[in-house]
């Protein structure tokens, strides 16, 4: 109960310490609320990036195998992999039938070549030679016309689906299904446009500047370096739950079908949609832990601003100190009512500052990409608050707790 009193009662002397210097207030509470402002901030936009990360590569899917040459992340020396043989078309038709009918297997080949419609041209398009399983393995589906049959890869049809951006930039407003356009020095209809995907962040594909034509076609067509086709060969596992099993389902057929011994390394990689959350997870990770440390110190240097006011605030009421101190007040008491206006100064500068932060996290939402508060964020920010409160106000409260109350009352 006494404890209780205690509490109520520095409380009130330290709200009102801070009512009647509101203007040193909230000055003190300036660099609080910078420091605030800056951690905040860089925490959402770390959620941004994560939830644009995210959303970009969403069509990757979490259930999808993809089997191909060389990994998708590599921290090492690439020698390692230029020397591993392709995979064949040949091999990805194998692979379906031994995993028929349990997973739907997609082999895709990549390129780039410059696309032309009339007198427009674009540089340096990426062209995905693949099959009608395409849209099987991914989220992404054609918002207008259709997109690759069967019948369109078996009797390797000029045909062509593309990216939204490039419908845009080859046909603006009019309608790209039926139109021809030339991929190279070949003539191709478009049959499709696919659903926007939006921007990719760190040097990821640009799915909306892609293009779509019968793997078929592109081995005629395209290319394939001399014959020697590099496939990536996509699989759908049955459901998300069966992916670890079925991951190594996929490693032994695929080791039976390259022919190698037991004691032989795989000369082949498995990428999934882990593997890239895995490496954005530690990019990240020492990017916000460089981009915390770094905001951190404006807030270690409001933290400071509030040590000296907080010293300042109790030499000028040494006297009061000694009074309470002569009329029975403890040590305990002098330390909770200069903690406490520590830290009530500290909170008002999260607050105000969290209103700012998100005031700027609104702007990058609607600007550069999507981020918000969470509540974790809003909780954090409150609790760094009051603990600089704490911390700054420590050792100015220790100092007027231990005051003689005799010398204390003789100060002037």
């Amino acid at each position: 109960m006494k404890l209780t009193l205690d509490i109520t009662e520095s409380f009130k002397l330290a709200l009102g310490a801070i009512l009647a210097n509101k203007s040193r207030g909230a000055l003190t509470a300036l660099g609080i609320i910078i420091g605030i402002v800056a951690v905040i901030t860089t925490m959402t936009a770390a959620n941004g990036l994560k939830n644009t990360f995210r959303e970009t590569f969403a069509s990757i899917g979490s259930d999808v195998i993809y089997v191909s040459k060389r990994p998708w992340v590599n921290m090492g020396p690439g020698f390692q992999f230029r020397n591993r043989p392709n995979i064949s078309i040949a091999q990805s038709n194998k692979l379906q039938q031994q995993l028929l009918p349990r997973g739907v297997v997609n082999p895709s080949i990549n390129g780039r070549k410059n696309l032309k419609y009339q007198s427009k041209v674009l540089d340096g398009i990426g062209i995905i030679g693949t099959t009608e399983k395409q849209i099987i393995v991914s989220d992404m589906v054609p918002s207008i016309g259709r997109f690759l049959m069967p019948f369109d890869v078996e009797y390797k049809k000029s045909v062509v689906v593309i990216g939204s951006e490039i419908a845009d930039d080859l046909f603006g407003q009019s309608g790209a299904v039926g139109k021809v356009i030339k991929i190279a020095r070949y003539k191709f209809t478009v049959i499709g446009v696919m659903e926007e995907q939006g921007s990719s962040f760190f040097g990821g594909p640009n799915f909306d500047r892609q293009v779509y034509i019968p793997i078929s076609t592109f081995t005629k067509t395209i290319g394939t370096n001399g014959g020697r086709a590099n496939v990536s060969v996509a699989i759908k596992a049955p459901s998300a739950e069966e992916m670890e099993d079925f991951e190594y389902e996929v490693i032994g057929e695929m080791r039976k079908i390259r022919g190698l011994k037991p004691a032989e390394k795989d000369d082949f990689s498995i990428n999934k949609l882990d593997t890239l959350l895995d490496a954005y997870n530690n990019i990240m990770g020492v990017v916000m832990a460089a981009g915390l440390m770094i905001t951190s110190i404006s807030l270690f240097v409001g933290g400071v601003g509030v040590m000296n006011i907080m010293f300042v605030s109790v030499t000028e009421r040494t006297k009061e100190i000694g009074i309470r101190k002569a009329i029975g007040a403890k040590r305990r008491s002098i330390l909770m009512q200069f903690l406490f206006e520590s830290s009530v100064i500290c909170l008002f500068g999260g607050i105000v500052g969290l209103i700012i932060a998100g005031g700027i996290t609104m702007v990058i939402n609607e600007v550069l990409m999507p981020a918000s508060l969470s509540l974790s964020i809003i909780v954090t920010a409150l609790a760094i608050s009051v603990a600089v409160g704490i911390i700054s106000g420590l050792v100015p409260a220790y100092r007027g707790a231990k005051l003689d109350p005799i010398e204390a009352l003789r100060y002037e």
